[in-house]
């Protein structure tokens, strides 16, 4: 009887041992995978947390804070808006979650904070470009308004110690400046360098005297009002060593 079982046996363990060759060569094709794949995960799909992505050794990660000037509402499409020309030409990694209407008080809902996307995609720049919007809240919510701009810097700062702060006065679009403007300017600069960041002064003037760098809206730039922000903007971090 023994030898009529020997047989059945030997083939018993000759597929065991190869259904265990079979996984441990898919094991090491799956690592394999997994470790190609991680250099190409998105922002918002990581395996850490929300905003977490495997990053290509020497890529710079720049978070824009901002509103429709800095989502390129106007333009004709995203690669012409003044973000992702300066970060092609820079060679970053563009994280832009800009909002139309976002200012430092307006259009700010609870649980759905920009400041937030921006901490969580952990990156090595942070620009914020906000306040205009904040102007049609003046003098309201002035006080309001002034507070919204030191606890939003403070916050980026505290949560993102080693990436570089770079506040943009905020911008403006028509030759009637309210007296609202420069106040809102003035605490943006107060704030920015009170959380240690560069700043970047006189972009409220930058698309003055020049109607033809305005969409058909009146409200936003045109490509051409775009590629005028990146140029100025491109000099300006010029300046700044970057």
């Amino acid at each position: 009887m023994t030898p009529r079982r020997r047989p059945a046996f030997w083939i018993t363990v000759g597929i065991a041992a190869a259904v265990l060759a079979v996984a441990v060569a898919l094991l090491t094709v799956s690592g394999a995978l997994g470790g190609s794949l991680g250099g190409v995960l998105s922002r918002g799909q990581g395996e850490t947390g929300p905003g977490y992505s495997a990053r290509a050794p020497g890529e710079t990660v720049v978070a824009f804070y901002g509103d429709s000037y800095t989502r390129g509402t106007g333009a004709s499409a995203t690669d012409q808006r003044w973000s992702t020309i300066v970060s092609a030409e820079r060679g970053w990694t563009e994280v832009n979650p800009s909002r139309n209407g976002l200012g430092f008080v307006n259009q700010r809902g609870a649980g759905d904070d920009l400041v937030d996307e921006v901490i969580a995609a952990r990156p090595d720049i942070v620009i914020s470009t906000m306040g205009l919007n904040d102007n049609f809240s003046m003098p309201s919510r002035a006080d309001e308004i002034e507070a919204a701009i030191t606890r939003d810097f403070t916050t980026i700062r505290a949560a993102l110690p080693e990436a570089r702060l770079i506040v943009v006065e905020p911008f403006w679009y028509t030759a009637e400046r309210p007296e609202s403007v420069e106040q809102i300017i003035g605490w943006v600069q107060a704030a920015a360098l009170d959380a240690d960041a560069d700043y970047i002064s006189g972009a409220s003037h930058w698309l003055d005297g020049h109607p033809e760098w305005m969409a058909d809206d009146g409200l936003h730039p045109n490509d051409a009002g775009y590629a005028a922000l990146a140029e100025r903007m491109d000099a300006e971090l010029d300046a700044l060593g970057l």
